[in-house]
């Protein structure tokens, strides 16, 4: 039972992540079209390695659910982390 807490705890930052970087891709992203595109790289990626990674826990359905949101989120955390060294250093657009 300890497990499923910590899993929950991670997916829940790991969301939180991925949350993040998708609301801050267009404030560092130039053009409507690049943000588009990073966007659906990201969901499309993390929903490709959530798929893959929930399928080893596919006997547990809620371990199976939490591996794939954690998977998912990890996908987005290297974009969460550069977005947010962006912010903090106050850089434009690229």
């Amino acid at each position: 039972m300890n497990s499923i807490v910590l899993m929950i705890l991670a997916a829940s930052l790991l969301l939180t992540a991925a949350g993040y970087a998708q609301v801050e891709i267009p404030h560092h992203t130039a053009g409507s079209r690049k943000v588009l595109l990073t966007r659906a790289l990201l969901i499309a990626v993390g929903l490709a390695f959530g798929y893959v990674s929930a399928a080893a826990y596919s006997s547990d359905p809620l371990v199976a659910a939490l591996v794939f949101l954690i998977a998912f989120g990890m996908v987005h955390a290297p974009a969460a982390l550069i977005l947010l060294f962006k912010h903090w250093q106050g850089a434009g657009r690229s």
